[in-house]
């Protein structure tokens, strides 16, 4: 462990201000003998100062590009498009590995730079299950939104909160008409936190899962008022919602009126809404998909920054004891083989990797 170099960067989405090491998990790297490099963030929700008490470096926003070689640089979402070639072992969610719009060009950024991704959606135990998420505040954020929208309730643009001031909004108020709900992949960590955030709001959902999806009753879905996807797909699965079945005119006794996507898989052939090409965003969270009898969307990739204090309190909990393990074997060594496989997938050798 003294020998291992963290470095966390600033994130370049401007409304990103989630972490995944909070200050006091932090602490706790360093404390075990682990050098921890801090980039400064005017959005980051937790302040450089909290970081620096904790023995952390402190460097200048987007200097990991100067990293030394042994760094492992960690993030949550997106890189800058900047530098073309990746150097250095990379921790963060890279959304690369199902086919999705512009995976092949950053796997072939870190082939080019003799880098490698190591992909937080894959850091998994022994039976695949995921050893850091934040499922459960993107379902509970889902949800929640879907609710405001069903009650004319969602202010654009949307802006990071507590929550306890989202419960607050939440609540029925007098004259909230009832509507019926729908959640699909109830059982999972989004699921349940669209679950809670459903009862927060005074709704009962209707609770699908893996028994009730292997027959899809298309009919009993479209009968909802508001539908929230939580699934996260790993093989190709029938599609729960066709463009077809929300067709001008295609079903008049069509009752949905309000779907969240979760899990936002667009342009994946693992999306099991096929019925949208871009997601929504904070500026502008709802998109109308039909007009009669009306449909609206709400698909935004980074939910739980909405919530950024209790998301990143939670994942970071779960993240820094895979990090006080790391190295080659166990769950990391997982992420180094399937970055490689994903490779493969793309026609890139093992010899393109041979730095990795």
């Amino acid at each position: 462990m003294t020998e291992l170099h963290l470095w966390l960067r600033h994130e370049v989405r401007s409304t990103e201000r989630r972490t995944p090491l909070v200050p006091s998990d932090a602490r706790r790297l360093v404390d075990s003998g682990v050098t921890l490099t801090v980039e400064e963030s005017p959005q980051r929700i937790f302040p450089i100062e909290e970081y620096e008490a904790t023995g952390c470096r402190v460097t200048p926003a987007g200097s990991w590009v100067s990293a030394p070689d042994g760094a492992v640089v960690v993030g949550l979402k997106e890189l800058p498009d900047e530098p073309a070639e990746l150097t250095r072992r990379h921790i963060f969610f890279g959304h690369a590995y199902k086919g999705q719009p512009g995976a092949e060009a950053l796997l072939r950024r870190f082939a080019a730079g003799g880098g490698a991704l190591l992909d937080l959606e894959y850091l998994v135990d022994d039976d695949g299950r995921r050893l850091a998420a934040f499922g459960f505040w993107a379902g509970y954020l889902g949800a929640a939104l879907a609710v405001l929208q069903q009650r004319g309730r969602l202010a654009a643009p949307l802006t990071p909160t507590s929550k306890e001031e989202l419960d607050e909004t939440l609540r029925r108020a007098d004259g909230d008409e009832e509507f019926t709900a729908l959640v699909i992949g109830a059982l999972g960590r989004s699921g349940r936190g669209a679950r809670v955030a459903f009862h927060t709001a005074g709704v009962e959902p209707t609770c699908w899962d893996l028994a009730e999806t292997r027959d899809l009753d298309r009919p009993a879905l479209l009968a909802h008022d508001v539908f929230v996807n939580a699934v996260l797909a790993t093989t190709p699965i029938p599609p729960f919602l066709r463009k077809q079945d929300i067709q001008e005119g295609a079903d008049p006794a069509r009752r949905l009126r309000t779907v969240c996507d979760v899990t936002c898989d667009v342009g994946s052939e693992l999306n099991v809404l096929p019925v949208y090409d871009r997601t929504t965003d904070w500026e502008h969270p709802v998109r109308r998909l039909r007009e009669n009898p009306p449909l609206d969307l709400i698909a935004i990739d980074n939910l739980p920054s909405l919530l950024p204090r209790e998301s990143s309190t939670d994942f970071s909990a779960a993240l820094v004891l895979q990090l006080l393990e790391f190295g080659a074997g166990g769950a990391w060594g997982r992420c180094l083989d399937r970055f490689r496989q994903a490779g493969r997938e793309f026609g890139i050798t093992e010899g393109e990797f041979r730095h990795v």
